[in-house]
């Protein structure tokens, strides 16, 4: 057992036989409650070690977690200089970028290799390194290092080769990182904040030890439901720190004002829970009640602490997604991205893809297979398209959509249908006549759909059976493939071009390589129906509008600015999205019609950016609003961004 011996002004620990390490008043504040969990008292001569004389101090054996802590460090009371602190801080080591001059103002000089680079060969053998790694896992891995070693390196490179960096950061290989989380746990990456169910009444007091004084953005996940992985639980911080990686790289978010949480209230995946090394809570979770509870809590104190920053839900099961969003949606400057982004991007691609058919709106039918909180929200915002365009009643919307789930086609008839979450039986049919469709061909012979969406995680559900069958019914088949991870994927676009003798319109959740036709050596490229296209310029234009809410409106002009910003080429090749090395671009103009919704809405708080939507200056919004996002390229001597950034809005 460690004993720590102290008197009104000192202690001492014991931590091997003969050791004596002296605890100051400011460790003791430092190490907070857990300083003060006595088990027992009593009195004990110690000997000073200036006098030699016994002296009675008061003892106390500390509980287990900060025996653990004394037991394995040597806890001396020390300021750091601001050298070390500065080699060892992301956000402002520049490591050989850093001038000799520099160097010499900010003692630098010897804690980094005398060499003097500039960008472009810092970034080389940042490329370089990352591409000699063999698999995408250890590239993930390899990333996340040197974003916590040298931020603008990270971003720099993440900016310039974002079609090869972005799938090792985000979808495909985070769901790889949220499996191997615990294990793979490095104590000295504070990547983010975990907020656990043992921190409910006291939330507000995790929030205030967040290091950065005023976040922009937050990312929240409970890891209930990853990807098309399940409930991983703690194992799903990966997924709110590669959001915020992409919301710096791609909507120019300055990197210190994004914080990523994990909202750990237990794991109800028993693998998960008891798997070795796990680092989250070993609990089920708590019911509804309790668990609304705590998020009202933590939802209050969030906004209490910082009312102008942005909430991104992302990763919960379906049925708590749908109730947050719309427990939330109304109160805070909050968004869910699966329902709502997803909703969005897909919206984008299916307006450029109806317009390249040739078939009119009103003669397209929807089937959607997954009826999850994507699935039900990407249908939501497509029918509100509908509904608008066609300037018919919701219900008469309602007619051009068609929803599966596991058991079937969603009709108002099913046995089950009471199961079925409420904003799903809004979409469920009632002109089936009695007949029940269980599987995908039964449903596409009734009802041939012109439109086959998959968010239903189930790797290869479009068989090459399934794709000839919409290739027959229609002469341009749109099929999307939506679901991530790549295993979860309904179908690749090789399958898809192969089997609708190369006229479909496709569109996937994450990244497939151009197809070449083996006859002609024509090559084609995929869309990518990746949310990168909307929530980065979704959630710029919101923080510098300082937009109250985020409204149905403000979703459905993310997606109008979207499938309006292809270039010439890109329509000229018939693609659905835009390429994706122009994704800050189309942040900044995505950004600049949301901005601008939210203006409109009598919801924008910004004085600057109201005068400018009221003058009409479109093009002077631009500009304002590029000039604030965080370019990392824009460096001076001393290694620090000098673009005006969010941090000056």
């Amino acid at each position: 057992m460690i004993r720590v011996l102290h008197s009104s002004s000192k202690g001492a620990v014991p931590l091997f036989d003969g050791a004596i390490v002296q605890i100051s008043r400011v460790q003791k504040r430092r190490f907070g409650e857990r300083a003060h969990h006595f088990t027992d008292h009593q009195i004990t001569p110690y000997t000073s070690r200036k006098s030699n004389v016994a002296r009675p101090w008061n003892t106390h054996t500390l509980s287990n977690g900060f025996e653990t802590a004394v037991s394995r460090h040597h806890f001396v009371d020390r300021h750091l200089p601001e050298n070390y602190t500065t080699i060892r801080d992301p956000h402002q080591n520049r490591g050989t970028l850093f001038t000799k001059d520099a160097r010499d103002r900010m003692n630098l000089r010897g804690l980094i290799p005398p060499i003097v680079e500039d960008q472009r060969e810092q970034e080389d053998r940042f490329m370089a390194e990352l591409r000699a790694t063999e698999s995408a896992w250890e590239k993930n891995l390899f990333l996340r290092h040197m974003k916590y070693a040298d931020s603008s390196l990270f971003y720099r490179c993440l900016v310039k080769h974002g079609k090869e960096i972005v799938p090792l950061i985000y979808t495909p290989t985070v769901g790889e990182a949220c499996l191997h989380y615990s294990r793979t746990y490095r104590p000295g990456h504070v990547e983010g904040l975990f907020i656990s169910w043992e921190d409910r009444g006291r939330i507000r007091k995790v929030l205030d030890n967040w290091p950065m004084p005023n976040p922009d953005l937050v990312v929240v996940t409970d890891g209930s439901r990853v990807l098309g992985l399940g409930d991983l639980g703690a194992n799903g911080m990966p997924i709110p720190v590669g959001k915020c990686a992409l919301y710096v790289g791609a909507g120019g978010f300055f990197p210190e004002n994004t914080l990523p949480i994990l909202i750990d209230l237990g794991c109800d995946n028993e693998a998960v829970r008891n798997a070795p090394h796990y680092v989250g809570l070993k609990q089920r979770r708590p019911d509804d009640v309790d668990w609304y509870s705590f998020m009202d809590e933590f939802m209050e104190e969030l906004n209490d602490k910082w009312p102008t920053c942005l909430i991104q839900f992302e990763d919960f099961r379906s049925d708590r997604a749908w109730g947050c969003l719309n427990r939330y949606r109304h109160k805070f400057l909050h968004f869910n991205d699966d329902i709502q982004g997803t909703g969005a991007v897909v919206m984008a691609g299916v307006i450029r893809a109806i317009q390249i058919s040739g078939v009119p709106l009103e003669e397209h039918r929807l089937l959607f297979v997954g009826a999850g909180a994507a699935g039900v929200g990407v249908a939501s915002t497509l029918r509100m398209h509908f509904q608008r365009n066609l300037r018919i009643s919701i219900e008469e919307a309602s007619d051009h959509f068609y929803m599966m789930d596991v058991h079937g086609l969603l009709t108002q008839d099913r046995p089950d249908f009471h199961r079925i979450g409420e904003r799903a039986q809004e979409l469920a049919r009632v002109d089936n006549n009695g007949r029940q469709f269980k599987t995908l061909d039964e449903v596409i012979d009734w009802a041939k759909p012109t439109v086959l969406i998959g968010l239903s995680t189930i790797n290869g559900l479009f068989t090459p059976e399934i794709i000839r069958k919409m290739a027959t019914i229609n002469h341009r088949p749109i099929i999307m493939p939506l679901s991530n991870p790549i295993s979860s994927c309904e179908c690749t676009f090789a399958d898809a071009m192969e089997h609708s003798d190369g006229r479909v319109l496709f569109a996937s959740g994450t990244a497939f390589p151009d197809y070449t036709d083996p006859v002609t050596g024509k090559k084609t490229s995929p869309g990518q129906g990746n949310n990168m296209f909307i929530f980065p310029g979704l959630g710029l234009g919101a923080v510098l509008s300082k937009s109250a809410h985020i409204t149905d409106d403000i979703i459905y002009t993310a997606a109008n600015s979207l499938a309006t910003h292809l270039t010439p080429s890109e329509l000229s090749a018939d693609l659905l999205y835009p390429r994706v090395d122009r994704i800050r671009e189309i942040s900044a103009l995505v950004a600049r019609d949301v901005a601008r919704e939210a203006v409109l809405s009598g919801l924008s708080r910004s004085r600057v950016i109201n005068d400018m939507v009221a003058r009409g200056q479109e093009e002077k919004l631009l500009v304002h609003i590029t000039n604030r996002m965080y370019d990392p390229h824009l460096i001076d001597e001393d290694g620090m961004v000098v673009s005006e950034g969010l941090l000056f809005r």
